[in-house]
Protein backbone atom coordinates (compact mmCIF):
# COMPACT_ATOMS: atom_id res chain seq x y z
CA UNK A 1 0.00 0.00 0.00
CA UNK A 2 1.00 3.74 -0.33
CA UNK A 3 2.45 6.21 1.70
CA UNK A 4 -0.04 9.86 0.99
CA UNK A 5 0.19 12.94 2.40
CA UNK A 6 -2.90 15.09 2.96
CA UNK A 7 -1.99 18.72 3.24
CA UNK A 8 -5.07 21.12 4.36
CA UNK A 9 -5.80 23.86 6.75
CA UNK A 10 -9.17 22.75 7.50
CA UNK A 11 -9.16 19.87 9.78
CA UNK A 12 -12.37 18.57 8.62
CA UNK A 13 -11.15 17.27 5.02
CA UNK A 14 -7.85 16.18 6.71
CA UNK A 15 -10.34 14.04 8.90
CA UNK A 16 -11.99 12.79 6.16
CA UNK A 17 -9.42 11.91 3.31
CA UNK A 18 -7.28 10.16 6.55
CA UNK A 19 -10.57 7.79 6.63
CA UNK A 20 -11.05 7.18 3.74
CA UNK A 21 -7.58 6.34 2.52
CA UNK A 22 -6.76 4.57 5.47
CA UNK A 23 -9.82 2.25 4.63
CA UNK A 24 -8.06 1.31 1.66
CA UNK A 25 -5.07 -0.19 3.15
CA UNK A 26 -2.71 3.11 2.75
CA UNK A 27 -0.53 4.72 5.39
CA UNK A 28 -1.59 8.24 5.86
CA UNK A 29 0.04 11.70 6.91
CA UNK A 30 -1.18 15.24 7.40
CA UNK A 31 -0.16 18.43 7.13
CA UNK A 32 -1.94 21.81 8.27
CA UNK A 33 0.44 23.76 5.35
CA UNK A 34 2.37 23.91 3.17
CA UNK A 35 5.74 24.47 5.11
CA UNK A 36 4.27 21.51 7.40
CA UNK A 37 4.39 19.59 4.76
CA UNK A 38 7.91 19.83 3.29
CA UNK A 39 8.81 19.37 7.19
CA UNK A 40 7.33 16.19 6.78
CA UNK A 41 8.62 14.94 3.25
CA UNK A 42 12.01 15.60 4.32
CA UNK A 43 11.72 13.06 6.99
CA UNK A 44 9.98 10.62 5.07
CA UNK A 45 8.96 10.57 1.30
CA UNK A 46 5.54 9.99 0.17
CA UNK A 47 4.17 8.43 -2.87
CA UNK A 48 1.83 10.97 -3.44
CA UNK A 49 0.46 14.15 -2.17
CA UNK A 50 -2.93 15.39 -2.20
CA UNK A 51 -3.43 18.80 -0.78
CA UNK A 52 -5.26 21.98 -0.71
CA UNK A 53 -3.93 25.30 -2.83
CA UNK A 54 -4.95 28.49 -0.76
CA UNK A 55 -3.51 27.76 2.82
CA UNK A 56 -1.33 29.91 5.42
CA UNK A 57 1.80 29.98 5.74
CA UNK A 58 3.41 28.21 2.77
CA UNK A 59 0.52 27.84 0.09
CA UNK A 60 0.26 24.97 -2.78
CA UNK A 61 1.81 26.34 -5.32
CA UNK A 62 4.80 27.34 -3.37
CA UNK A 63 5.22 23.95 -1.81
CA UNK A 64 4.59 22.05 -5.55
CA UNK A 65 7.58 24.55 -6.62
CA UNK A 66 9.87 23.75 -3.71
CA UNK A 67 8.69 19.91 -3.87
CA UNK A 68 9.98 20.05 -7.30
CA UNK A 69 13.21 21.00 -6.74
CA UNK A 70 14.15 17.90 -5.37
CA UNK A 71 11.66 15.46 -5.57
CA UNK A 72 10.48 16.06 -9.45
CA UNK A 73 8.76 12.53 -10.05
CA UNK A 74 6.21 12.65 -7.02
CA UNK A 75 2.59 12.53 -6.79
CA UNK A 76 0.67 15.57 -6.34
CA UNK A 77 -3.05 15.99 -6.39
CA UNK A 78 -4.42 19.69 -5.74
CA UNK A 79 -8.11 20.53 -4.87
CA UNK A 80 -9.38 23.83 -4.05
CA UNK A 81 -12.70 26.07 -3.72
CA UNK A 82 -10.95 28.86 -5.29
CA UNK A 83 -10.28 27.61 -8.63
CA UNK A 84 -8.92 29.84 -11.32
CA UNK A 85 -7.36 29.01 -14.75
CA UNK A 86 -4.25 31.18 -13.82
CA UNK A 87 -3.57 28.70 -10.21
CA UNK A 88 -4.27 25.73 -12.35
CA UNK A 89 -2.53 26.57 -15.69
CA UNK A 90 0.81 27.50 -13.08
CA UNK A 91 0.11 23.82 -11.11
CA UNK A 92 -0.07 21.99 -14.41
CA UNK A 93 3.27 24.22 -15.55
CA UNK A 94 5.12 22.59 -12.25
CA UNK A 95 4.24 19.09 -12.94
CA UNK A 96 0.70 19.08 -10.93
CA UNK A 97 -0.66 15.04 -11.58
CA UNK A 98 -4.91 16.77 -11.42
CA UNK A 99 -7.19 19.20 -10.37
CA UNK A 100 -10.60 18.73 -8.12
CA UNK A 101 -12.62 21.42 -7.08
CA UNK A 102 -14.02 21.70 -3.56
CA UNK A 103 -16.70 20.06 -2.75
CA UNK A 104 -15.31 16.83 -4.68
CA UNK A 105 -16.73 13.71 -5.43
CA UNK A 106 -14.19 11.17 -2.55
CA UNK A 107 -15.19 8.15 -5.21
CA UNK A 108 -13.51 10.86 -8.29
CA UNK A 109 -10.51 11.59 -5.82
CA UNK A 110 -9.95 7.91 -4.72
CA UNK A 111 -10.09 7.27 -8.32
CA UNK A 112 -7.51 9.82 -9.17
CA UNK A 113 -5.00 8.81 -6.92
CA UNK A 114 -5.23 5.22 -7.66
CA UNK A 115 -4.50 6.46 -11.56
CA UNK A 116 -1.61 8.90 -10.30
CA UNK A 117 -0.38 5.50 -7.79
CA UNK A 118 -0.05 3.74 -11.16
CA UNK A 119 1.82 6.31 -13.02
CA UNK A 120 4.51 6.34 -9.85
CA UNK A 121 5.04 2.76 -10.27
CA UNK A 122 5.59 3.14 -14.24
CA UNK A 123 8.13 5.87 -13.53
CA UNK A 124 9.71 3.48 -10.26
CA UNK A 125 9.47 0.53 -12.69
CA UNK A 126 11.14 2.68 -15.86
CA UNK A 127 13.77 3.96 -13.26
CA UNK A 128 14.57 0.66 -12.08
CA UNK A 129 15.09 -0.90 -16.12
CA UNK A 130 17.48 2.07 -16.57
CA UNK A 131 19.19 1.74 -13.18
CA UNK A 132 19.76 -2.00 -14.62
CA UNK A 133 21.02 -0.79 -17.85
CA UNK A 134 23.53 1.50 -16.65
CA UNK A 135 25.28 -1.24 -14.08
CA UNK A 136 25.27 -3.13 -18.08
CA UNK A 137 27.51 -0.21 -18.94
CA UNK A 138 29.51 0.56 -15.70
CA UNK A 139 32.79 -0.43 -15.07
CA UNK A 140 31.50 -3.87 -14.37
CA UNK A 141 32.09 -4.32 -18.15
CA UNK A 142 35.67 -3.01 -18.07
CA UNK A 143 37.68 -6.74 -17.11
CA UNK A 144 40.76 -6.31 -15.23
CA UNK A 145 42.12 -6.14 -11.76
CA UNK A 146 45.51 -4.62 -11.52
CA UNK A 147 46.94 -1.95 -9.83
CA UNK A 148 46.36 0.57 -12.96
CA UNK A 149 43.09 -0.94 -13.49
CA UNK A 150 42.03 -0.03 -10.38
CA UNK A 151 43.23 3.52 -10.55
CA UNK A 152 41.66 3.52 -14.05
CA UNK A 153 38.26 2.42 -12.28
CA UNK A 154 38.78 5.13 -9.76
CA UNK A 155 39.65 7.80 -12.18
CA UNK A 156 36.33 6.77 -14.18
CA UNK A 157 34.53 7.69 -11.04
CA UNK A 158 36.37 10.83 -9.88
CA UNK A 159 35.46 12.09 -13.63
CA UNK A 160 31.95 11.12 -14.51
CA UNK A 161 30.90 13.75 -11.78
CA UNK A 162 32.45 16.37 -13.42
CA UNK A 163 31.54 18.00 -16.41
CA UNK A 164 34.55 18.80 -18.47
CA UNK A 165 35.49 17.99 -21.81
CA UNK A 166 37.34 14.56 -21.81
CA UNK A 167 40.14 12.73 -24.31
CA UNK A 168 40.21 8.73 -23.66
CA UNK A 169 43.32 8.05 -25.80
CA UNK A 170 44.49 4.04 -26.32
CA UNK A 171 45.62 1.98 -28.98
CA UNK A 172 42.89 0.35 -31.01
CA UNK A 173 41.14 -2.42 -29.04
CA UNK A 174 41.66 -0.99 -25.82
CA UNK A 175 38.40 -0.03 -24.81
CA UNK A 176 37.89 3.51 -24.74
CA UNK A 177 34.49 3.12 -26.07
CA UNK A 178 33.35 1.10 -23.04
CA UNK A 179 35.37 3.45 -20.52
CA UNK A 180 33.20 6.19 -22.44
CA UNK A 181 30.10 4.54 -21.48
CA UNK A 182 31.13 3.61 -18.21
CA UNK A 183 32.06 7.62 -17.28
CA UNK A 184 28.30 8.63 -18.70
CA UNK A 185 26.79 5.62 -16.91
CA UNK A 186 28.25 6.77 -13.69
CA UNK A 187 27.25 10.66 -14.08
CA UNK A 188 24.53 12.88 -13.64
CA UNK A 189 23.79 12.90 -17.51
CA UNK A 190 23.39 8.69 -16.88
CA UNK A 191 19.72 8.68 -17.82
CA UNK A 192 19.83 10.96 -20.58
CA UNK A 193 21.43 9.75 -24.33
CA UNK A 194 24.84 8.16 -24.94
CA UNK A 195 25.67 9.05 -28.93
CA UNK A 196 28.48 7.85 -30.04
CA UNK A 197 30.18 8.49 -33.51
CA UNK A 198 33.35 7.60 -35.43
CA UNK A 199 34.74 10.67 -36.85
CA UNK A 200 37.00 8.76 -39.42
CA UNK A 201 34.07 6.82 -41.16
CA UNK A 202 32.55 10.17 -42.63
CA UNK A 203 33.95 12.65 -45.14
CA UNK A 204 34.04 15.98 -43.97
CA UNK A 205 30.69 17.17 -45.61
CA UNK A 206 28.80 14.25 -43.82
CA UNK A 207 30.77 14.55 -40.78
CA UNK A 208 29.12 17.79 -40.50
CA UNK A 209 26.02 17.24 -41.40
CA UNK A 210 26.03 14.06 -38.98
CA UNK A 211 27.00 16.22 -35.97
CA UNK A 212 25.38 19.54 -36.65
CA UNK A 213 22.20 18.50 -38.60
CA UNK A 214 20.90 19.98 -41.54
CA UNK A 215 17.51 21.79 -42.51
CA UNK A 216 15.38 21.30 -45.85
CA UNK A 217 17.50 22.11 -48.87
CA UNK A 218 20.74 22.77 -47.91
CA UNK A 219 22.09 20.19 -50.27
CA UNK A 220 20.89 17.68 -53.14
CA UNK A 221 18.67 15.18 -51.08
CA UNK A 222 18.42 17.13 -47.76
CA UNK A 223 13.94 16.89 -48.27
CA UNK A 224 13.12 17.74 -44.48
CA UNK A 225 15.08 19.14 -41.39
CA UNK A 226 17.28 16.99 -39.55
CA UNK A 227 18.20 17.27 -36.03
CA UNK A 228 22.33 16.32 -35.66
CA UNK A 229 23.97 14.18 -33.09
CA UNK A 230 24.85 17.08 -30.42
CA UNK A 231 20.94 17.99 -30.68
CA UNK A 232 20.48 14.16 -30.26
CA UNK A 233 22.52 14.16 -27.30
CA UNK A 234 21.46 17.06 -25.70
CA UNK A 235 21.47 16.94 -21.82
CA UNK A 236 23.78 13.73 -22.24
CA UNK A 237 26.66 12.42 -23.68
CA UNK A 238 28.44 12.41 -27.36
CA UNK A 239 31.12 10.27 -28.04
CA UNK A 240 33.99 11.19 -30.60
CA UNK A 241 35.43 8.39 -31.45
CA UNK A 242 38.65 8.80 -33.73
CA UNK A 243 38.91 12.45 -32.92
CA UNK A 244 41.97 13.02 -34.73
CA UNK A 245 41.01 11.77 -38.21
CA UNK A 246 39.08 14.78 -37.95
CA UNK A 247 40.07 17.39 -40.88
CA UNK A 248 41.47 21.18 -39.62
CA UNK A 249 38.25 22.31 -41.27
CA UNK A 250 35.47 20.39 -38.86
CA UNK A 251 38.02 20.89 -35.97
CA UNK A 252 37.34 24.65 -36.14
CA UNK A 253 33.67 24.01 -36.11
CA UNK A 254 33.61 21.56 -33.71
CA UNK A 255 36.05 24.08 -31.29
CA UNK A 256 33.09 26.84 -31.81
CA UNK A 257 30.51 24.07 -30.70
CA UNK A 258 32.41 23.73 -27.37
CA UNK A 259 33.23 26.89 -26.83
CA UNK A 260 29.80 28.73 -27.50
CA UNK A 261 27.81 25.75 -26.55
CA UNK A 262 25.85 26.31 -29.81
CA UNK A 263 25.22 24.51 -33.22
CA UNK A 264 24.55 25.77 -36.70
CA UNK A 265 22.45 22.64 -38.65
CA UNK A 266 24.41 22.71 -42.07
CA UNK A 267 22.45 25.90 -44.37
CA UNK A 268 20.43 27.40 -41.07
CA UNK A 269 20.91 30.92 -40.33
CA UNK A 270 19.94 30.15 -36.40
CA UNK A 271 22.24 28.90 -33.86
CA UNK A 272 20.41 25.91 -31.35
CA UNK A 273 21.55 25.62 -27.76
CA UNK A 274 23.08 22.49 -26.76
CA UNK A 275 24.25 21.18 -23.53
CA UNK A 276 25.78 17.62 -24.28
CA UNK A 277 29.14 16.81 -22.63
CA UNK A 278 31.58 15.63 -25.12
CA UNK A 279 33.99 12.60 -24.96
CA UNK A 280 36.61 11.96 -27.17
CA UNK A 281 38.73 9.00 -28.26
CA UNK A 282 42.02 8.85 -30.31
CA UNK A 283 44.60 6.33 -31.25
CA UNK A 284 46.91 8.92 -32.38
CA UNK A 285 49.24 11.18 -30.76
CA UNK A 286 47.49 14.13 -30.65
CA UNK A 287 49.95 16.68 -28.42
CA UNK A 288 52.51 15.78 -31.89
CA UNK A 289 49.95 16.27 -33.87
CA UNK A 290 49.58 19.83 -32.60
CA UNK A 291 53.16 20.40 -32.57
CA UNK A 292 53.36 19.47 -36.28
CA UNK A 293 49.89 22.31 -37.04
CA UNK A 294 47.42 19.12 -37.88
CA UNK A 295 45.75 18.96 -35.07
CA UNK A 296 43.92 21.96 -32.78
Amino acid sequence: MANILIVDDEQSYRQLLSLVFQGEGHTVRTAENGREALELLEKEPSDVVVSDVKMPDVDGIEMLRQIRETMPDLGVIFMTAFATVETAREAFKLGADDFVTKPFDVEELQLIVKKTLEKQALIDENRAFKRAQRDRGSVKNIVGSSAKMEAIFQMIETVAEVQSTILISGESGTGKELVARAIHDMSPRAERPFISINCGAFTETLLESELFGYVRGSFTGANTNRKGLFEAANHGTIFLDEIGEMSPAMQVKLLRVLQEKRVRPVGAHDETVIDARVIAATNRDLKQMSNDGTFR
